[in-house]
């Protein structure tokens, strides 16, 4: 398909969504892209190559099969990451976000809710991420402090279990701080990782000449024939290489950060082909071991070729980079698990979580305490229980393959549902993507029993999660909808018999402002009361990233005692409600003044009705520990009066 074609039906253009990619702003975000969004990928390096040879050397190795690996290192960053995000899924943004998400959101089309296909595969692509945001921290940084045994001299020195502990206190000290905000350290990202991307680059073209012969890897056929031959091996082999492009979801998910333009511009100047480069040159560098094992007599044996390859006297300086690197990397998982849990939370999947800004500047610095913790407990775990990289390297792909599939099938959706796409065009698009997204996937499958079972069931307990609390939350809302008064109802029939009157403003918040509120029934019923000025309001999330604030409230009279408000907000914003009533002045009128009723339910479990009892303990649980909405929503507390009732789920 043309990039004509495509740019027909996109929503947006290839500039950051708000103007911000300008002449002279160009080199600020693409520093600060580089910084961020190749962190993961940057730090492939050091792994990759070191995985994908060990399984191909299991039944011994020949210079053909180095160059093989190579290929398929080189075109899966061509196929997947330059084709399939840079040029096409870099397009199918919201507004100017990307990720699993947004897409999610996009292919939802124009219905009003998230539902079936599009809600599964979201909920899958989402809780597979964050199985991916456990590994990566504890891989990275062990692979990078792992270097230390190469330093000349002291290497004896760092044992395995030496290693971990440091790798241990890097990984804590880490999780500590993000309660305090990065944005100050932030701007050190980039210059680090251009230094990273820089370094990269030239250690590989050094040992490009210890073996030329690598270069033949730029042909595909290399990589096709090594797949073909080696059966099985073949695909144990296919799934380390996909340790190359581990990473490449952080190009969509960070669109609305950076902007198309800076991210493309640091994937092609830069981060390409120092990737290239250092992937050549560690070929090169173990074919010339090869060829020296050979003529020794000596076995050759798989090694740590990234830091071997590093002259002796720069070694303990390059150790020092990639640990600066790898924590980098951590860092941009762990804000992305951040953004993303906000998302969730706005559409409805996840409960609310108490959400705090660390920056004034900067809406996108966030921190919520929960996701926190709960990711530092599960990258401790896994690295007591994994002690190394290459153990732990078995279980990174399936994350990363399964949200790539979901990816590709949401991106059909997309297509067909929002920008009008024909079931043949649509298919003949994202089909060979889905292939080869599927090949990957099923060749990570293989390796379940050596660790890939990890992110599968932290991804199976989220999903579990996001499922329950969607089901339950809709059953709530059908329950509690069944037989209540339509708003209009009640506003005649408190005309025709008014109650008593008193001066000021009631903020009624409701998922519904169509029917009256159970909190203003349990007002009249129980205090006999009606206030002057009365607002059923309504908060709704839209499918896309932010909300234009002359869109953000519409007032809907109904008659002198009712109005009904709907205040919007993006998924990527968070709803401050009394603030934009207040700002919405005259219209609403004393907003500083007003009470906000809230209503809070009480729900039992029964095995009679509603869902399974399994499924209503796990629904308690999560609505009894959710954010408050007053906290949530921004209301002072002493503007909050809670009224609701029992019901039986």
């Amino acid at each position: 398909m043309s990039s004509a074609s495509l740019t027909e039906h996109a929503p947006s253009g290839d500039d950051a969504p708000s103007g911000h990619t300008s002449h002279g702003g160009l080199v600020p975000l693409t520093v600060g892209a580089i910084g961020v969004v190749f962190g993961d990928i940057g730090t492939s390096p050091l792994y990759a190559f070191r995985e994908a040879l060990g399984q191909a050397a299991s039944d011994g190795l020949v210079r053909e099969e180095i160059v093989g690996v190579i290929s398929l290192m080189l075109w899966a960053l061509i196929l997947i990451v330059t084709v399939k995000y840079v040029l096409f899924l870099m397009r199918a943004d919201n507004e100017g976000e990307g990720g699993v998400l947004a897409l999610l959101a996009l292919a939802s089309g124009k219905s009003a809710r998230i539902g079936g296909t599009v809600l599964v595969l979201g909920s899958i692509g989402a809780a597979l991420f964050y199985g991916d945001a456990i590994i990566t921290p504890a891989l990275s940084v062990l692979s990078a402090v792992e270097g230390m045994r190469s330093l000349h001299g002291v290497g004896s020195f760092f044992t395995e279990q030496r290693i971990l502990m440091i790798s241990l206190i890097i990984l804590v000290g880490l999780f500590l701080v993000q309660s305090r905000g990065t944005a100050s350290v932030a701007k050190l990202f980039g210059p680090v990782c251009i230094v990273w991307f820089i370094a990269l680059g030239a250690l590989g073209a050094m040992h490009i000449a210890d073996g030329p012969g690598i270069l033949a890897a730029v042909l595909p056929w290399h990589g096709v024939l090594f797949v073909a031959d080696h059966g099985v091996l073949g695909l144990f082999v296919l799934g380390a290489v996909f340790l190359t492009v581990t990473g490449a979801e952080a190009l969509t998910a960070d669109m609305g950060h950076f902007g198309k333009l800076p991210i493309r511009v640091g994937w092609f100047l830069l981060v390409f082909p120092a990737l290239t480069l250092n992937y050549l040159g560690q070929g090169a560098f173990a074919i010339h071991s090869l060829e020296l094992a050979e003529a020794s007599g000596k076995v050759f044996t798989n090694q740590d070729w990234f830091f071997l390859m590093i002259p002796p006297a720069m070694r303990l300086p390059m150790v020092l980079l990639a640990t600066a690197a790898t924590i980098i990397a951590s860092q941009a998982v762990i804000t992305g698990a951040f953004s993303l849990t906000q998302q969730a939370i706005q559409l409805g999947l996840l409960p609310r979580l108490n959400i705090r800004q660390t920056s004034a500047g900067h809406s996108g610095q966030i921190y919520i305490g929960a996701v926190n913790w709960a990711l530092l407990i599960g990258v401790v775990i896994l690295a007591l229980g994994f002690r190394n990289s290459s153990a732990m390297a078995a279980a990174y792909g399936i994350a990363v393959t399964g949200t790539m599939v979901v990816t590709c099938c949401l991106a059909y959706l997309v297509l067909r549902r929002r920008w009008g796409w024909g079931v043949p065009a649509a298919l003949a698009l994202v089909t060979p993507f889905f292939v080869i997204d599927s090949l990957f996937f099923g060749a990570n499958i293989l390796r379940v029993i050596e660790g890939g079972w990890v992110p599968l069931l932290v991804g199976l307990l989220v999903l579990i999660v996001i499922l329950t609390w969607n089901r339950g939350r809709r059953y709530i809302a059908a329950m509690e909808s069944d037989g209540a008064i339509p708003l209009a109802d009640m506003a005649r029939s408190l005309a025709a018999r008014p109650p008593t009157r008193v001066d000021g403003v009631a903020i009624y918040l409701t998922a519904r402002n169509d029917l009256t509120p159970h909190a203003l029934l349990h007002n009249i019923k129980h205090n006999h009361v009606l206030h002057r000025h009365n607002y059923i309001t309504t908060v709704k999330t839209l499918r896309r990233p932010t909300c234009d604030e002359a869109d953000r409230l519409e007032i809907i009279p109904v008659d002198e005692n009712f109005c009904r408000l709907v205040l919007r907000y993006g998924f990527m914003e968070t709803p401050s409600v009394r603030d934009d009533l207040i700002a919405a002045g005259d219209r609403i009128p004393e907003a500083k003044k007003a009470s906000f009723f809230i209503g809070r339910n009480n729900y039992a479990m029964s095995a009679e009705v509603g869902m399974p009892l399994w499924q209503d303990m796990l629904f308690l649980a999560l609505y009894r520990n959710a954010a408050d909405p007053t906290d949530y929503y921004r209301i002072p507390h002493n503007r909050v009066i809670e009224l609701g009732a029992q019901y039986a789920i």
